[in-house]
């Protein structure tokens, strides 16, 4: 007998523990999003050229993040215990991204934009109908997610130094945080 999946596989219903996982993952990804951008703000300044685009994207995720703070608490899920990890592990992402460079911190947003595309298409997949207020969050956000993308490749991410080990990196830690956040 196999271990049991994290989320249903295609065509079966999504149960109310998988739910609160999503939202549980969904809500500390969010938050270690904005936190990777402080950081990168705070090596970067409010002059350099790009932190008004990287601002932007930051009040983004802090918007989807009090969304599925919401959510959390109207549907009695618990938050990950790992929010004071991801606040430390966000921050020195950022920062040390923004220190290698502006292509840097771009190809960060671009790696970790990328895997959050392919977590929230698994977690649509999963919900279908069942959940339509949970279904339109993500799709939503999935939406900027993908802006965020564009918007960082656009500003020289595929250009930064070593970019297909960095992204490669970054997009491994992303799994990874996921990975620990369903469950802890």
């Amino acid at each position: 007998m196999s271990a049991p999946r994290d989320f249903p596989r295609p065509g079966r219903k999504a149960t109310a523990q998988q739910r609160s996982s999503m939202l549980r993952v969904d809500q500390a990804g969010e938050f270690g999003a904005a936190r990777i951008y402080a950081g990168q703000l705070a090596v970067m300044g409010d002059r350099h050229p790009d932190s008004r685009v990287i601002a932007g994207m930051q009040a983004q995720e802090e918007r989807h993040r009090r969304i599925f703070d919401a959510m959390i608490v109207d549907r009695g899920v618990r938050p990950t215990a790992l929010r004071p990890i991801w606040n430390v592990a966000g921050f020195a992402l950022g920062a040390v991204t923004a220190a290698i460079g502006p292509r840097a911190a771009m190809a960060c947003t671009a790696a970790i934009e990328t895997e959050i595309d392919r977590h929230y298409g698994e977690q649509l997949e999963s919900l279908g109908a069942d959940d339509p207020e949970l279904t339109a969050t993500i799709a939503d956000f999935q939406a900027e997610e993908l802006e965020h993308r564009d918007i960082a490749i656009a500003h020289g991410a595929e250009q930064a130094i070593a970019y297909p080990l960095l992204s490669g990196a970054i997009r491994l830690g992303c799994r990874a945080a996921i990975a620990l956040s369903k469950r802890i």
